[in-house]
């Protein structure tokens, strides 16, 4: 009887914090945890669309040192948003070329949200590019997607974490990468106030969290979502995080049942 158990990798949004997924990643090839399908949202959904094509972790953190808004954004007449993203659209083309989801060498979900139904859409299939667009399209600050019957928007408005894509992809046990952690800024008044609950919604949106079997949440509170030139403090946060989480990951990817028995899992909610 094959105990071999299929691991998902659910890759959360967080703009630049994305850097942190790389740490992680890095963390899970070095230890020899095998990852066999992958489902990111937003930022997770540009990493997982990278790492799903066979891009090595090295070269993903080479163009991390000229990643800037201005190579992925250009201003747009504001009808349905301020910038438009069609420039991250040909940026992930350059690298993975217009591939389909069928051509990924790691079987990759991609979650984005429909803003007429409000319901997170998870994609499987069709062009990889476009769909990651739109994942990452801020609703409000990025015009949306015009997908057939869907008006795509950033996937993180509807359910942050992909646990649940994941888990269609065939994984039966989910590793989650959260890079949205609260932070209370008492120094910023009202406004400061309003973005801690900003974060806890999108934290929690789609029940994510809770649909994970691990959850690795680099210490990222009070860090930028906006400076790319960031990236090696990120890098470093996801690989700490990782690195904290190892026991708990060897014990719930284990074929062996009897590894699981006694082993802490609190620590997966907790980090």
């Amino acid at each position: 009887m094959n105990l071999e158990k299929r691991i998902g990798l659910a890759l959360s949004g967080g703009a630049a914090r994305g850097a942190a997924h790389l740490g992680v990643l890095r963390v899970l090839e070095r230890e020899k945890i095998p990852i066999d399908v992958v489902a990111g949202v937003s930022a997770g959904s540009v990493t997982g669309a990278l790492y799903c094509a066979g891009v090595p972790l090295g070269e993903m953190v080479h163009a991390l040192q000229e990643f800037s808004w201005h190579k992925i954004t250009s201003l747009t007449f504001p009808v349905h948003g301020l910038v438009s993203f069609e420039k991250l659209e040909k940026y992930l083309i350059k690298f993975i070329g217009n591939v389909w989801f069928s051509d990924l060498k790691i079987p990759f979900a991609v979650g984005t949200t429909d803003l007429f139904t409000g319901r997170p859409i998870n994609f499987f299939a069709g062009r990889v590019a476009p769909l990651v667009r739109a994942s990452c399209s801020i609703p409000g600050l990025v015009v949306p997607l015009e997908y057939g019957e869907y008006w795509l928007v950033d996937g993180g408005v509807s359910c942050n974490l992909p646990s649940q894509a994941a888990r269609a992809l065939g994984a039966d046990v989910v590793i989650g990468v959260d890079l949205v952690k609260p932070y209370v800024r008492k120094n910023f008044g009202p406004l400061g106030l309003g973005s801690t609950a900003l974060e806890i919604l999108v934290r929690h949106s789609g029940g994510g969290l809770e649909g994970a079997d691990v959850v690795i949440a680099p210490a990222l509170d009070n860090k930028t979502y906006s400076r790319f030139s960031r990236y090696q403090e990120m890098i470093e946060l996801g690989e700490q995080a990782a690195e904290a989480m190892l026991p708990v990951i060897r014990a719930v990817t284990s074929p062996e049942p009897s590894l699981l028995r006694g082993a802490n899992l609190t620590p997966a909610l907790s980090l």
